[in-house]
């Protein structure tokens, strides 16, 4: 269970990859409103 290992959070490092142990980051954790969605949330009020 060294650098080598694809099942260990150090091996996925090592080698570059994602998984289980190490999930890649997400960009943006909520979706960005526009204005029109926000005019239209207030028209339908």
């Amino acid at each position: 269970m060294g650098r080598g290992d694809k099942k260990t959070k150090r091996g996925k490092t090592a080698i570059g990859t994602h998984g289980k142990l190490r999930p890649k980051r997400k960009k943006f954790k909520v979706k960005p409103t526009t204005m029109a969605d926000t005019q239209k949330k207030q028209l339908e009020q």
